[in-house]
C-alpha cells in the first residue's frame, strides 16, 4: 500500500469508529520494521532454469475474471528449489491487461515483508501512471507465505491482540518476562501451525518465485517497481539473475549490509525524524493540540503523554481493548508514514490527551491487519517469519535488553528493538544470504530515497544504491514512505521514462517537494 491511497483508508477507518476525523488527500503507503539482510556469493548466470525446473517455468495460467476488468491465477512453484520434484505450493497472482500498445508486465509488491501484492495490484490507479498502465500488465502476487499464497499462521486473533498490545518499553524484570513468554510463543505457535512452510519463506526463495513468474507471463526480461521491503526482494532477484533483468526501479529502500539490531536502530531515528517534521508541521496549525509552541515543549509532551499511557492505558469506543503504550506507538507510526495523514494524527493526539484512545487504536489497526472484527490478515505473522529467516538475529535476551537500552532514539528506539524478540526464539536458523547483494551485471537499477522517510530512512537509500554495481538514487527531498506516485511530479517523470523507454535518470538526481 502507498501514501495517499493509506490516507484514504485512515479516514475512512476513523470515520467508521465515528470519530470525524478530517482526512488527507485520497491516496496510502505502509511498512513495518526495518528489514535486511546478510552475506552471499558473486551473483550466479542465471541463464536458463535447471532441468529439475523447466516444468515450472513451461506452465500456462489459467487465467480467470476476477472483477474491476482484473485477472486471477495461480502458478506451481517448488516448496523447496533444492528439491524441484517434491512438494509444490502455488501463489496467487492477478493482472490488469494493459490498455495500449504494451510492453510487457509491472510486477509490484508494497512492501512489509508481508504486504499483499494482490491487494497492491487493485490499486494499479494510484500506484503507477495512466502512462505505464497503457504500457504494461500491472501483476500483482503475493510472495510465498503471505495472503493468497500458502499463508504462513501462529496465533488466534485474541492473542495476537494480546502479543501487540504488550509493554515493549518495559520498565521492569517482569515486563522482560512476559515480553519473553510471548515472544516464544508466537515462535512456538509458528512452528506449530506452519512448521514445514517456515524453512521457505525466505526473500532468496521469494525472488526465484518472481523469476518463474517473469517466464510464465511471457517476459524476456523483469520489469518491477518495488517500495519498502520490496527493494529489497527486488535486489535480491536482480543479484541472482542479473541477466533477467529489463528495469527495475525500488522505492524507500532497505540497506541489507546492516545486521539486524542496527536496521532496529535506524528505523528508530527515522522515525524520530518523521515526529519532529510532523510536529513542526503541527505546531504551525491552529488546531494543533500541544500547549508548547515550540519544538522541544511539544517533544516533551508527547513524551509525557505515552508515560502516561503507558502507566494507565485509554479505553477507546471500538471495543473492548485498552490502549497500551504498544498499541499508541502503533496508531502515532500510522499516519508518519504519509503527510496526507498528519491531520488524523493531529486529532489522535488531541483524543488521547483527553483520555480518548479511539483514534489511536484504529490507525493502529491498518498498520497491522486487524479487521474490526478482530481477526487478522496474516501480515503480522508474514512479516516476523520472513524477517526471521532472512537475518541472522541474537539468540540471547541480554542482546535486545542491550540495544533498547543504548538506543539515541528516545521515544521509538526501545518499542522496536524489542520488536525482533521472537526472532531470538525462532525454530528455524536465519540466512545470512542478502547482505552483500551487488546484482552484478544487471543493467541499471534505480533506488529512490525520500530524505525524511520514517520507515525507510533515506540513508539507507543511499546504501543500496551504493552497494548496487548499477544503482542510480534518485533523491526526493520530502515526508512520509516512499516516493513514486505520492505527490511529486518530477519523480513521476523519472520512474515513468525509465519504466516505459529503460532510459535510466543520472545517478544523483534531485526531486524537490514542490515539483
Amino acid at each position: 500500500m502507498r501514501p495517499r491511497r493509506l490516507a484514504a483508508l485512515i479516514a475512512a477507518a476513523v470515520l467508521a469508529a465515528g470519530c470525524g476525523a478530517p482526512a488527507g488527500e485520497p491516496d496510502g503507503g505502509r511498512d513495518t520494521g526495518g528489514r535486511d539482510a546478510a552475506s552471499s556469493p558473486a551473483a550466479p548466470a542465471a541463464t536458463a532454469p535447471s532441468p529439475g525446473l523447466q516444468r515450472y517455468y513451461d506452465q500456462r495460467p489459467d487465467w480467470t475474471d476476477c472483477g474491476q476488468g482484473f485477472q486471477c491465477a495461480r502458478i506451481a512453484v517448488p516448496l523447496d528449489y533444492d528439491d524441484p520434484d517434491g512438494e509444490q505450493i502455488e501463489i496467487s497472482v492477478v493482472r490488469l491487461p494493459a490498455t495500449g500498445d504494451r510492453i510487457g508486465s509491472l510486477l509490484v509488491n508494497p512492501g512489509g515483508p508481508g504486504g499483499s501484492g494482490i491487494e497492491y495490484a487493485r490499486q494499479a490507479e494510484y500506484i503507477v501512471s495512466k502512462e505505464v498502465r497503457a504500457r504494461f500488465d500491472i501483476v500483482g502476487f503475493d510472495p510465498r507465505g503471505v495472503g493468497e499464497s500458502s499463508p504462513v499462521r501462529c496465533l488466534s486473533g485474541p492473542e495476537l491482540d494480546r502479543h501487540v498490545g504488550l509493554d515493549a518499553t518495559p520498565d521492569e524484570e517482569a515486563e522482560i518476562r512476559e515480553l519473553e513468554r510471548s515472544a516464544r510463543a508466537f515462535a512456538e505457535g509458528c512452528q506449530a501451525k506452519s512448521g514445514k512452510l517456515l524453512p521457505h519463506v525466505g526473500t532468496a526463495d521469494a525472488a526465484r518465485d518472481m523469476d518463474v513468474l517473469r517466464a510464465v507471463l511471457g517476459d524476456e526480461g523483469l520489469t518491477y517497481l518495488g517500495k519498502s521491503y520490496g527493494t529489497f526482494l527486488g535486489a535480491m532477484y536482480a543479484h541472482l539473475f542479473p541477466d533477467k533483468v529489463r528495469a527495475l526501479v525500488l522505492d524507500g529502500a532497505v540497506n541489507p549490509a546492516l545486521d539486524p539490531l542496527e536496521s532496529n536502530e535506524a528505523q528508530a531515528q527515522g522515525f524520530e525524524v518523521a515526529l519532529e517534521a510532523f510536529l513542526k508541521d503541527c505546531l504551525a496549525d491552529a488546531s494543533c493540540p500541544f500547549r508548547s509552541r515550540d519544538l522541544d515543549g511539544a517533544l516533551q509532551e508527547f513524551t509525557e503523554l505515552m508515560r502516561r499511557i503507558d502507566a494507565r492505558p485509554l479505553p477507546n469506543r471500538t471495543d473492548r481493548r485498552p490502549v497500551t503504550e504498544a498499541w499508541a506507538m502503533l496508531g502515532v507510526a500510522t499516519p508518519l508514514y504519509d503527510r496526507g495523514s498528519w491531520p488524523v494524527l493531529r486529532q489522535a493526539i488531541a483524543q488521547a490527551l483527553e483520555g480518548d484512545g479511539t483514534t489511536l487504536i484504529t490507525t493502529a489497526d491498518i498498520l497491522i491487519g486487524r479487521r474490526p472484527d478482530g481477526t487478522y490478515t496474516n501480515q503480522t505473522e508474514a512479516n516476523t517469519a520472513i524477517n526471521c529467516v532472512d537475518r541472522v538475529y541474537p539468540r540471547d535476551l541480554a542482546a535486545y535488553r542491550r540495544a533498547a537500552e543504548a538506543t539515541k532514539s528516545p521515544r521509538f528506539g526501545a518499542y522496536i528493538a524489542w520488536g525482533s524478540l521472537p526472532c531470538a526464539y525462532w525454530p528455524v536458523k536465519g540466512d545470512d544470504t542478502g547482505r552483500r547483494i551487488t546484482a552484478d551485471g544487471a543493467p541499471p537499477i534505480v533506488v529512490i530515497g525520500t530524505t525524511r522517510d520514517p520507515a525507510t530512512p533515506y540513508e539507507w537509500s543511499q546504501a543500496l544504491s551504493t552497494q548496487l554495481k548499477s544503482g542510480r538514487l534518485i533523491t526526493y527531498e520530502g515526508d512520509g514512505h516512499t516516493a513514486y506516485k505520492t505527490g511529486s511530479q518530477c519523480v513521476d517523470r523519472l520512474v515513468d521514462r525509465y519504466l516505459i523507454s529503460g532510459t535510466p535518470p543520472d545517478d544523483g538526481a534531485r526531486c524537490a517537494a514542490n515539483e
